[in-house]
């Protein structure tokens, strides 16, 4: 059996890659770690995963995470790239967090600050290239929940040529998940519930250079995106509506086209029937993303509406994807494509 370890263990996504891990037929739990909450049990953080209960948390140690033959890192941004640099060189790593994604060191500056660590293969299987370049890889920057969600939903029709890319316009709202584990006033219940609010307005939230660096790269010419995130009263999910000005003679059977061309043969990406509209729901706890378009004729602009669950496709079960395709196993091995409903 393939051993794995896990750093960050204690949060969100930590928790998720363990649930996901405990049911994989190739991999075996090796070394969790969780800083803060080092001697503390895996049952007494993450209720849920009765299989790992008597587990304990342990200290965040390079070397102790390195008796494995893959390493997790589901740190805060900015702590990762410390800890790799005492790993061996050749250990095939798979960093959840955004230290690694970024290939432009300013961006990196912007929107976090601090010096810029390197940038790794971009771990999102389902664009072009990508997927050989990930299995031929031993360092790996998982993307973005938000970044993958919008990616995926218009890559494909930047690509076709069927959007402009200098006005590309995202509103998608998340989970409270997708915000970590942290206390915080914002995300008490009492501020949550039955209450939707919009979040690092105006292009400053950190996905934006993510995003556009993926979207650029699509369609051969720089992307420019508002972003606007939203924090929906929900424990997970993305829904993501993607717009663009539509290029002239775009269609929605051009653009549909343009994504099952993109997607069909795609296990986890599921371009919806005519009429369907992704839901959170339908996704949550896979690795699935279902994807709808239309083309707005009153406005000139297409839209492609996304939904991915942020802890699943976007966070831990893209991670576990990104480790089967290094690790030589069967992409999909220990994930699902079905949603938990109701």
């Amino acid at each position: 059996m393939i051993r794995a370890s896990v750093a960050g263990a204690s949060g969100y996504a930590g928790g998720e890659l363990l649930r996901l891990l405990s049911a994989h037929p190739a991999i075996d739990v090796g070394p969790v770690a969780a800083g803060s909450r080092a001697g503390e049990r895996v049952g007494s953080v993450h209720p849920n995963l009765a299989g790992l209960a008597d587990r304990e948390l342990v200290a965040t140690d390079a070397e102790v995470l390195s008796d494995a033959d893959v390493v997790f890192l589901a740190l805060p941004h900015g702590e990762s790239a410390a800890l790799v640099d005492s790993l061996p060189v050749g250990l095939p790593v798979v960093d959840l967090g955004a230290d690694f994604r970024l290939s432009d060191a300013a961006a990196w500056q912007r929107y976090y600050g601090g010096d810029h660590a390197g940038t790794w293969t971009y771990g999102l299987p389902e664009l072009p290239g990508a997927r050989a370049s990930i299995a031929a890889s031993t360092r790996v920057a998982n993307p973005g929940c938000y970044a993958t969600a919008v990616a995926l939903a218009l890559a494909p029709v930047l690509a076709a040529g069927l959007a402009e890319p200098a006005d590309v316009v995202v509103v998608a709202a998340s989970g409270t998940s997708g915000a970590g584990r942290k206390a915080s006033d914002a995300l008490l219940a009492t501020q949550v519930m039955g209450s939707m609010s919009a979040y690092k307005v105006g292009g400053v939230h950190q996905h934006t250079p993510e995003m556009e660096q993926s979207l650029t790269a699509a369609a051969g010419r720089p992307v420019t995106l508002s972003f606007t995130p939203l924090l929906a009263p929900m424990p997970r999910g993305i829904v993501a509506t993607c717009t663009a000005i539509a290029a002239p003679g775009c269609t929605a059977e051009a653009v549909r086209s343009a994504l099952h061309d993109a997607y069909d043969d795609e296990p986890f990406v599921h371009v919806l029937a005519d009429g369907d509209w992704p839901l959170t729901g339908s996704v949550s706890g896979s690795n699935s993303v279902h994807l709808q378009c239309a083309v707005d004729a009153h406005s000139g602009r297409v839209v492609v509406v996304s939904a991915i669950d942020n802890l699943g496709k976007g966070a831990a079960g893209q991670a576990l994807q990104n480790a089967n395709l290094i690790l030589g196993l069967d992409e999909a091995s220990g994930l699902t494509v079905n949603g938990v409903a109701p």
